[in-house]
């Protein structure tokens, strides 16, 4: 099979590969049909590493993937063959004590897709994953919408999580994938407040588009004292996508007292740090939002019931062969990408 794998710091390699063998009762022969360009991907491209986790070449990338199944083990009765589905990237042992306590996102032996030391990415032609991160969308969605359904998801877990309320203000600091899988997720809660920060001007257009009722460039304006100007008792949550300290700082200055600050981003550097007198007076809440629990099925539901459109992300399209022109696209933020997408069939 063609797979895309990496071979050094910005190097990237189509090749020639085994096709992944069924070996367990549970597992899924996969025909990869589109994977979407993450930004953690990237940062595996650009840098070899996210914190801790440190690439050892060669490598292949990807966790964002539609799929339709080619082959299962005798234990799966859930799935045809032939059948479209979207990818739970995240593989759980189901057996310590966060499974357990309803928290597969967190389970003591995880593995993820396209991460160093867990799993092989999904850039290439096949992949197996287990029956439970197959999810059927019998035909609700396209193949395309499928791979927006992991950002989305990590969009309605977070809003889950910050437990934003219809008649509430929500602040977004970053209109890249997630912060756009976040407005578009707390529009479906009914909440209508929604203010955005952004640098790419492509992207603030875009966030104006999906029903933000204010964006501003932080480049060129004073974004807390002009969201402030319009919410003057501050905001009730603010959802910080772009893992930079100063977005973090900004999103603590709008706040209110008693509001929720959403850790989202993932920030290249070691440590980020905070005004421990500002979130003290405030009594600020601090939420790490680790990926998504329990909401791919929330998020195929969403979009095949028509509850949001996702559409306006797909700004950009590649075949497999490609690859390395989509991770340049999204590592140097050209020509307004959102979300690259990589077809992987011929």
């Amino acid at each position: 099979m063609r797979s895309q794998i990496l071979t050094g710091i910005g190097q990237m390699e189509l090749c020639e590969a085994s096709s992944p063998q069924i070996i367990r009762f549970n597992d899924v022969l996969l025909k990869i049909e589109y994977v979407g360009v993450c930004g953690s991907d990237v940062h595996y491209y650009e840098t070899g590493c996210i914190g801790s986790q440190v690439v050892r070449y060669p490598f292949r990338v990807g966790h964002e993937c539609s799929a339709t199944v080619e082959d299962f083990g005798s234990a799966v009765t859930q799935l045809e063959k032939g059948e479209p589905v979207v990818v739970e990237p995240a593989v759980s042992c189901w057996h310590c004590d966060q499974c357990r306590a309803d928290r597969p996102h967190t389970c003591r032996k995880l593995k993820f897709l396209g991460c160093p030391g867990q799993i092989e990415g999904c850039l290439s032609e096949y992949l197996v994953m287990p029956s439970e991160c197959c999810f059927p969308t019998k035909d609700r969605i396209t193949l395309r919408q499928g791979v927006l359904c992991e950002p989305l998801a990590i969009g309605i877990y977070a809003v889950q999580q910050s437990k934003l309320a219809k008649g509430q203000a929500a602040a977004i600091f970053g209109a890249g994938p997630i912060g756009l899988s976040c407005l578009v997720a707390a529009q479906a809660q009914n909440v209508s407040k929604l203010y955005v920060t952004e640098k790419i001007v492509e992207r603030i257009g875009i966030a104006m588009g999906a029903g933000a009722v204010w964006v501003g460039n932080p480049d060129n304006q004073d974004v807390v004292e002009d969201i402030l100007s319009l919410e003057p008792e501050g905001i009730d949550v603010a959802c910080e996508c772009a893992g930079q300290q100063e977005t973090v700082d900004q999103a603590i200055e709008v706040l209110k007292p008693g509001g929720t600050l959403m850790l989202i981003g993932i920030p290249r550097e070691e440590r980020v740090s905070f005004s421990p007198d500002l979130i003290r007076r405030k009594e600020i809440s601090i939420i790490n939002v680790r990926r998504q629990n329990h909401c791919t099925q929330r998020a195929i539901d969403l979009m095949g019931k028509g509850k949001v459109n996702m559409d306006f992300m797909m700004t950009h399209h590649y075949n497999l062969d490609q690859s390395k022109e989509a991770f340049d696209l999204v590592a140097g933020h050209k020509d307004g990408v959102v979300k690259a997408l990589i077809k992987v069939q011929r």
